[in-house]
């Protein structure tokens, strides 16, 4: 129990000190914004929080920043991707500049990614 309650609370304190791309991505899918899709952020899925899923379609959205470009950190993000995925969810990556530069195109990808989890 208190396992879970730490996972929660560390959702809680990612919720309120999210990023400014993670801000303006979840401008886009909260509230059903996204074809009535229903994202959560900073979900706890087992031992890790992603930063976006959408529990009906088995999709993770992370938002990679500039902390996740040494080799270190790219085989971190591959594992813990890796084990998300075997929890039966799909993960899409972002970079930060990504949701900058092309929100709609991040948008497009993201909706692209659901309509394809639907048809599985």
């Amino acid at each position: 129990m208190a396992g879970l309650r730490r996972f929660i609370e560390r959702a809680r304190h990612l919720r309120r000190e999210q990023t400014n791309a993670e801000s303006s991505l979840w401008q886009s899918l909260r509230n059903r914004k996204l074809a009535r899709w229903k994202f959560r952020r900073q979900h706890p899925i087992d031992r890790f929080v992603v930063d976006f899923v959408c529990l009906d379609a088995k999709l993770v959205v992370e938002v990679d920043g500039a902390t996740h470009s040494t080799d270190r950190e790219v085989r971190h993000d591959q594992d813990r991707t890796r084990h998300i995925e075997a929890c039966g969810f799909h993960v899409i990556r972002f970079s930060n500049a990504e949701i900058y530069e092309d929100l709609d195109g991040v948008i497009e990808t993201i909706l692209s990614e659901l309509e394809q989890r639907v048809h599985l």
